[in-house]
């Protein structure tokens, strides 16, 4: 059971990166409206094509001067202006996460954001335990393989990271709903020992008992499912903003080898979250998955 670390864990804290994002859809709305492509942007604001890029996928926080600047620029009213100019400063405040930027991979502050903003995630992986799930002997093993000439203070502050993230699992305030598949490859490599591995198995079994997580398992003798076609991903959904809608639309994160893809376009999303549903198809019931997770931690101790 993963205690250490993280932080108050009465409510979800997302630091800028939800308004980051709003910030950055009503920007793109407006530029769109007004016909300007990103070069033309950029070149009448003389800023570079990439400033603009990141604006509008919400990676920057922005003042509330340049957000004039570009109302200005797009046509937007006053009253417009003067909102978006409010949302800018809400893009200054800082998460937990800031104080480990020195750790965090480049672009990754961006999804833990949205991990602590969102009420339900859909999870499926299939070589590696997520890390949201990891304890911190795993978790240390990749990190120090991931990279082996960091020192050990590098490798402490990221392990302190991942276990830290997952305090949001525990928060006394509307914890998300975590719906996790997990191949059963994840189950049989024993990463960073058998012990190890063995203490990652028990902890994922402790997990699934917790009313706000269900992990199931894929078996091998499922054969072909959609997950060998689909790849590892996660599907994060959030609370309504009190009128009926989300505060953010449904987003999937892929992350690849070289970066991560965030997709938000409904046709993206249904495609992602049709896969989910077929692989949790797929995946053994609660019982048989938490048989699986016992069974194959008794096999590796033999």
């Amino acid at each position: 059971m993963v205690k250490e670390g993280g932080p108050p864990v009465s409510g979800a804290t997302t630091g800028s990166t939800v308004p980051r994002r709003q910030l950055g859809r009503h920007l793109r709305d407006l530029r769109n409206a007004s016909r300007l492509t990103v070069r033309a942007a950029a070149k009448q604001l003389e800023w570079s094509e990439p400033k603009i890029w990141r604006i509008e996928t919400g990676q920057v926080s922005l003042r509330s001067l340049d957000v004039e600047a570009m109302c200005k620029v797009y046509g937007a009213d006053a009253e417009l202006t003067k909102g978006l100019m409010g949302l800018a400063k809400e893009t200054k405040n800082r998460g937990w996460w800031h104080a480990y930027g020195d750790v965090i991979p480049e672009g990754f502050d961006l999804y833990i954001g949205l991990e602590e903003a969102a009420e339900r995630l859909s999870w499926y992986e299939a070589e590696l335990v997520p890390g949201l799930f990891q304890t911190p002997d795993y978790a240390r093993a990749l990190i120090k393989r991931s990279k082996p000439e960091r020192n050990d203070a590098e490798v402490e502050r990221r392990v302190h990271v991942r276990v830290t993230r997952q305090a949001l699992l525990r928060r006394v305030t509307a914890p998300p709903k975590v719906d996790v598949v997990l191949n059963e490859a994840v189950l049989r490599r024993p990463v960073g020992g058998v012990e190890v591995m063995a203490e990652q198995l028990a902890h994922l079994v402790y997990l699934n008992e917790l009313d706000s997580v269900s992990i199931r398992v894929v078996p091998y003798a499922a054969g072909l499912h959609e997950g060998l076609m689909s790849g590892p991903f996660v599907t994060l959904h959030f609370p309504s903003d009190g009128n009926g809608r989300n505060a953010e639309p449904p987003t999937v994160y892929v992350e690849g080898f070289t970066g991560a893809l965030y997709l938000d376009k409904p046709n993206e999303v249904e495609r992602y979250e049709s896969a989910f549903t077929s692989i949790w198809g797929s995946a053994l019931d609660e019982a048989g998955s938490t048989s699986l997770l016992k069974q194959a931690a008794r096999e590796l101790t033999k």
